[in-house]
């Protein structure tokens, strides 16, 4: 079966929104997945301006904005401020910054598909590439169908099925860290007048523990910890979560070495609300596409990005837009020049975040001897570069800085 011009696999957030993405460029496309239904578990994300002003291009932002908390610092302490990080400020960037559900924001996006007419067939497991040439790529589905499509995207994530045509020998690390968190009510925080959340605690001794409100009045937050674990398989994760009884144990570790919001956070704590989340890194890649271009990855599936900075998926939504971009202007002639200029402009983003990432980590490890807690440096970051660009003006540079096609 043909399917327009792109085949994307994966209705996720990635694979959703580079549909709405292409379909603004007048490309068409058919997405797939291999779950026999939309998504609706995992937590909440949280979004910055340059994600926002892409969901607002593609007439998403209005329809989840009332859906999600505003906010617009990441602060950071221990047992007194320490620092914070602008992550959303309407007046400065359009937008201050979004924490929202992921089913919230999937069910908008699929509603944008549905509006558009956009295709999306469940219960397609992607098995593997049959055949490339210069002009079109074919694959095969468990099922046992086939699709042809000039390009095939791997919008699935960083356990991707389809990063395997491009790395066969490819499988992404366990950085031997797992996320515990939990959701409980706000109210329950008992938050002081002066306490600003959201809010990474650190203690020397314990880690870091991280609050941060969720639902659009703030009624509920996100708890979380990172605890060092061993490599699982999915089965073995299934069995670990089966008994949350030691997740509740491990939040409630060294509480009493926290402020007391954190022992307020974690006095009541309901098994149901509680999620694991094992970190994966994938290792900077040469190519995000095949030797025709008829391949491509993005998102997690082509970069892991550490959660420092929050900009994740917020990074996976710059792909897709950019991508539909220079796809429209290079399909026709010149694509291989293109989707390397891409990825090019698009690793010289990421490695900004890498750096800011950085940045952030320096500024939030515990003081060197004989630095008074008053001295740690408190200069805003700039961050004009990452929140405030113009993506359709920036893919357009892109090309014209490299060739002019």
């Amino acid at each position: 079966m043909t399917q327009g011009d792109i085949a994307i696999i994966g209705a996720g957030l990635s694979g959703l929104t580079l549909a709405l993405a292409l379909h603004k460029q007048s490309i068409s496309c058919s997405v797939y997945e291999s779950r026999s239904a939309s998504l609706d578990i995992g937590g909440a994300v949280m979004l910055s301006p340059n994600a926002l002003r892409i969901l607002d291009s593609l007439e998403v932002y209005e329809k989840v904005k009332p859906k999600g908390f505003h906010f617009k610092d990441l602060h950071f302490r221990t047992a007194i401020p320490l620092d914070s990080y602008e992550f959303g400020n309407e007046e400065k960037y359009g937008y201050d910054g979004l924490r929202i559900f992921r089913h919230e924001l999937i069910d908008a996006l699929l509603n944008a598909t549905k509006e558009r007419g956009i295709q999306i067939q469940y219960g397609k497991k992607f098995v593997r590439v049959l055949a490339e040439t210069e002009t079109e790529v074919s694959w095969g589905f468990e099922d046992g169908t086939t699709g042809q499509a000039a390009c095939l995207i791997g919008a699935d994530g960083i356990h991707s099925r389809v990063r395997k045509y491009l790395y066969p020998d490819l499988e992404p690390k366990f950085t031997n860290a797992v996320g515990v968190s939990a959701a409980v009510p706000t109210a329950q925080l008992n938050l002081p007048d002066s306490f600003d959340i959201p809010v990474t605690i650190m203690n020397p001794k314990h880690g870091a523990f991280v609050i941060a409100p969720q639902l659009s009045d703030g009624s509920e937050a996100f708890i979380g910890k990172q605890k060092r674990a061993p490599e699982l398989d999915r089965e073995g994760w299934a069995a670990l979560l089966d008994d949350k009884q030691w997740c509740v144990d491990f939040l409630r570790q060294g509480a009493e070495d926290f402020p007391e919001v954190v022992q307020n956070a974690v006095s009541k704590i309901e098994l149901d609300r509680i999620n694991l989340w094992p970190f994966h890194v994938v290792p900077k890649l040469e190519d995000w596409t095949s030797k025709h271009c008829r391949v491509v990855i993005l998102g997690d599936a082509a970069h892991a990005i550490p959660p420092t900075a929050g900009q994740g998926i917020n990074q996976a939504f710059e792909d897709v837009y950019t991508f539909a971009v220079i796809f429209r202007r290079c399909r026709a002639h010149e694509l291989q020049l293109g989707l390397k200029i891409w990825q090019q402009g698009r690793q010289e983003r990421i490695d900004r975040i890498l750096e800011l990432n950085a940045q952030i980590d320096a500024r939030r490890l515990p003081k060197p001897p004989g630095l008074a807690e008053s001295e740690i440096s408190s200069r805003p970051f700039d961050l004009e570069w990452l929140y405030s660009p113009n993506f359709d003006e920036m893919a357009e540079e892109w090309l014209e800085q490299a060739v002019d096609i």
